[in-house]
């Protein structure tokens, strides 16, 4: 009777919470919602592929004239803890008398310990429209034997352009900053990174700045950073369109050129046509870096129809190990231990996959991910792709 109750109770408890908790029905909204935002995001892949990326004019091309100037000068660092040139580097002690005559101090150089300084090599980079005191950073680099850079102070250094070695564009000085480290102990050493390099940060100040050119018989020229015929028409067909009186002609596949407007000051036209967007075009280029195993495939990439098949060899080595021992009550043999080794050799069945033609990246991409395979499987077929010619695009190397 008790057991019949006992039953009974589990029954009446089951059902009751099969009552209040109802299994889930399926959310077909839901799902259908997820299938929606699938299919507009192939959409959006498809019309990348064949109108290209909206982007601003300033983030794929430059105006003629705005650059940057490499500056260049030859200083000694001090400070260091006995890390520096040697004495066979006599550069560093006449460099630090010079020095120190400019400031009309006279010291003997014999006398100094010329471990503690390194003649370095200060390069920045100038930058366009840079006025009288502005600053930017400055990298320093040894020439001589000294080991480190690390806490030295850069003594001020006057820094030339190429070509023009009698005007002073900007000076340079400060704590230097080494991103690596280093230590020995009893005849070890142990390095990360390079301590003979380093920066100074807002080091450099400009003293003159580059006359910059814009204007070259009253046109401006506008110059992708990467040649596309394709991009270069559609710079000039958006800028056109936007502003007809600029006159924008594609000139070559990295230059259009735009006619200044009258009464226009350039920076105000430069401003308005770097704000222009148009659709750069996507190059259907595969780039591999077998070093690190990484690939990088762009949109426009096709496929044409071939069928990938890959298959894998397994050899196994068992190794085990038995006891030998000698018959009951013999007197000669001793206990052994012997090691058995079983070889077996298997080829797995071939994995097949078949690509339909006018195959793009994405689906190239789903067939690696169903195979699982590894970098260095994805390189060799890639490469085997490109031989036959299914690849449709170029293939680099790094």
């Amino acid at each position: 009777m008790k057991k019949l109750l006992v039953l009974l109770f589990v029954a009446l408890t089951a059902y009751n919470f099969a009552q209040q908790n109802p299994p889930a029905k399926p959310d077909l909204k839901r799902d259908q919602e997820i299938k929606d935002e699938m299919a507009r995001r192939m959409q959006n892949m498809k019309r990348a592929e064949l109108n290209g990326v909206a982007v601003r004019i300033k983030d794929v091309a430059r105006f003629r004239g705005v650059r940057s100037n490499k500056l260049m000068g030859v200083g000694v660092v001090v400070g260091l803890q006995g890390t520096g040139d040697s004495r066979k580097n006599a550069q560093v002690s006449q460099a630090i008398q010079n020095y120190m005559k400019s400031m009309n101090f006279d010291i003997d150089v014999s006398r100094m310990d010329a471990r503690n300084g390194a003649l370095v090599i200060v390069s920045g980079d100038l930058p366009p429209f840079a006025t009288n005191g502005q600053l930017m950073d400055v990298t320093v680099s040894t020439f001589g034997d000294a080991q480190s850079l690390r806490g030295g102070q850069l003594l001020r250094t006057e820094l030339y352009a190429i070509g023009d070695s009698d005007t002073v564009y900007g000076i340079a000085e400060g704590a230097v900053s080494v991103g690596g480290f280093g230590a020995s102990a009893g005849g070890n050493q142990q390095q990360v990174g390079f301590l003979t390099a380093g920066r100074v940060a807002g080091g450099g100040m400009v003293e003159k700045g580059a006359p910059t050119k814009l204007v070259y018989d009253n046109r401006m020229f506008i110059e992708l950073y990467e040649v596309d015929l394709t991009t270069a028409t559609r710079v000039q067909e958006a800028i056109n369109k936007r502003n007809p009186e600029f006159e924008a002609v594609a000139e070559s596949g990295s230059t259009i050129s735009v006619s200044l407007p009258k009464g226009m000051n350039p920076i105000v036209a430069m401003a308005k046509l770097e704000e222009i967007t148009v659709m750069v075009d996507n190059a259907a280029v595969v780039i591999v870096n077998e070093k690190t195993g990484s690939i990088a495939i762009g949109g426009n990439v096709k496929i044409a129809p071939v069928a990938i098949a890959l298959g894998s060899i397994s050899v196994n080595i068992v190794e085990e190990v038995s006891v030998s021992q000698p018959n009951p009550f013999s007197r000669n043999g001793d206990t052994a231990v012997v090691a058995n080794q079983r070889v077996s050799a298997d080829q797995g069945p071939a994995d097949v996959a078949v690509v339909a033609p006018n195959s793009t990246i994405a689906d190239l991409a789903r067939i690696f991910q169903e195979l699982r395979l590894k970098p260095n499987d994805i390189i060799n077929i890639l490469q085997l792709l490109k031989q036959q010619g299914a690849l449709k695009a170029r293939l680099i190397f790094q």
